[in-house]
């Protein structure tokens, strides 16, 4: 196909999938999977590659996120059936008021999500999130996009972050750098987007029974009888027996995030030897949340007098629910990997980088568009920073620059998350909300975080000398 023809191609698709989602009423999952085919049959993939091409990105993108969303959902109920969550959400409250816990819990996931990727974290204050919504009768969604848009925020710009780590390497600027100008600027993005968006949060939510039975079910499983609550009642009668307190549930939340901390550093300062691989195997994010889930099982239940049989239904009870969230999810990678292998963002690139535009305007722009097209923001960091590497390298830019430019990218790399990204997805179902709602809001959110992040990389270049 000739590039226009990609270009109209990969925009067709994104509006056709939101008309069959919003219009048709059509399930994401089907959706996402029958405009992937589609895609994949126009761009002239050969039928006997098709069925792999979308198998294997899905079960690529399945086996990155289900083993975090599973072990994750069993800490959440595990805090969550303690009373952890309400411990944590009354003292917020009490604290700052009900008015300015979301702030609050945006402050938190600033700081969580450096060391923490972006879906690790999301789902790690998740807990947090459906307590809040049962402290104050409020939809979770006022409390959870706000999160999970600050963690979107610091996995764009700053390293370790993937995308950062690869448009670094790829203009060979140091990680100091892009730390020692990216953490102010996203710090002020931050406070600046939660100021900005309020009125979009203003709005009314809604949330999906799924997610509503999440935040009721402590309370559910009290004023029942029903046998299939008989663990999570139990599980609540020990704790009401010994409460848990404010510093277990910190230690359980903070405990991962050291061990992946830890990891990071040690693979990058330690020499090669037992202590380093032990710390680099510790903080592979799935190990340090088994590591977790272990300790929530012995911190919440096994240390309160519970049977490990009755923790164990406790846990398990966490997996139904993470199902759809994990299909979907996988679905929505196998669509952005096809729009990838067509050749689309490439067609994209090519045009963009002809058209003489400033460059640090191109590289925010270029970004934007491949994030819009393509999906994943790593995946948008990494093809922009490919296609303007050459051009960038001819410059001879100094190492501030240069990271000026990568944070340019990693601007554009967070806009408008829409239906053909990952986290798009986990966002919206975790947080209840339908797809218009999160169109109106998280995605409008991630792009006025990523128009205020490249207004702050362009006074940074104005003013920091040459």
């Amino acid at each position: 196909m000739t590039p226009l023809a990609l270009i109209l191609t990969g925009t067709g698709s994104i509006a056709v999938l939101l008309l069959l989602i919003l219009r048709a009423r059509l399930h994401p999952f089907v959706a996402l999977l029958v405009v992937a085919v589609g895609v994949a049959l126009l761009t002239g993939m050969p039928v006997a590659k098709l069925a792999d091409a979308i198998q294997g990105s899905m079960g690529r993108t399945m086996g990155h996120i289900a083993i975090i969303v599973a072990l994750g959902a069993m800490i959440g109920r595990m805090i969550d059936l303690s009373g952890g969550a309400a411990v944590v959400a009354g003292t917020l409250v009490r604290r700052v008021g009900s008015a300015h816990v979301p702030l609050a819990l945006v402050i938190a996931a600033f700081g969580v999500g450096i060391p923490v990727f972006f879906e690790v974290g999301v789902i790690m204050l998740m807990p947090l999130v459906y307590g809040m919504a049962r402290q104050t009768g409020r939809p979770p969604a006022i409390f959870g996009i706000p999160m999970a848009v600050t963690m979107l925020t610091v996995h764009a710009l700053l390293p370790p972050h993937p995308g950062a780590v690869a448009v670094a390497g790829a203009l060979d600027v140091g990680a100091g750098h892009m730390l020692l100008l990216g953490l102010p600027l996203a710090a002020v993005v931050t406070g600046l987007t939660y100021v900005f968006t309020r009125p979009i949060m203003a709005r009314p939510f809604g949330c999906s029974a799924d997610i509503r039975a999440v935040v009721d079910e402590a309370r559910h499983a009290r004023q029942t009888d029903d046998v299939a609550d008989e663990p999570a009642r139990l599980f609540m009668q020990a704790s009401a027996r010994r409460p848990v307190s404010g510093v277990e549930i910190a230690t359980v939340i903070i405990v991962p995030v050291v061990l992946m901390v830890a990891g990071t550093l040690a693979g990058e300062l330690m020499a090669p030897g037992r202590m380093r691989s032990v710390l680099v195997f510790a903080g592979i994010p799935f190990v340090a949340l088994g590591l977790d889930v272990m300790l929530c099982a012995w911190l919440l239940g096994l240390r309160r007098g519970m049977a490990l049989a009755t923790v164990s239904d406790v846990v398990a009870a966490a997996l139904p629910g993470t199902a759809i969230i994990i299909l979907i999810t996988g679905a929505g990678g196998a669509f952005a990997q096809v729009l990838v292998g067509s050749g689309v963002g490439d067609a994209l690139g090519t045009l963009l980088a002809a058209t003489g535009l400033p460059l640090l305007v191109l590289a925010f722009v270029l970004t934007m568009i491949l994030r819009v097209a393509q999906g994943p923001t790593t995946v948008a960091l990494m093809t922009t920073a490919g296609i303007l590497g050459p051009l960038i390298g001819r410059m001879h830019l100094d190492q501030t620059h240069l990271a000026l430019v990568a944070l340019a990218m990693g601007a554009g790399g967070m806009a408008l998350s829409h239906v053909n990204d990952a986290g798009f997805w986990i966002v919206t179902r975790m947080c209840g909300v339908t797809v218009r709602e999160g169109l109106r809001s998280w995605s409008l959110m991630t792009l006025v975080a990523a128009l205020l992040a490249f207004g702050g990389v362009c006074a940074l270049w104005g003013v920091l000398p040459g």
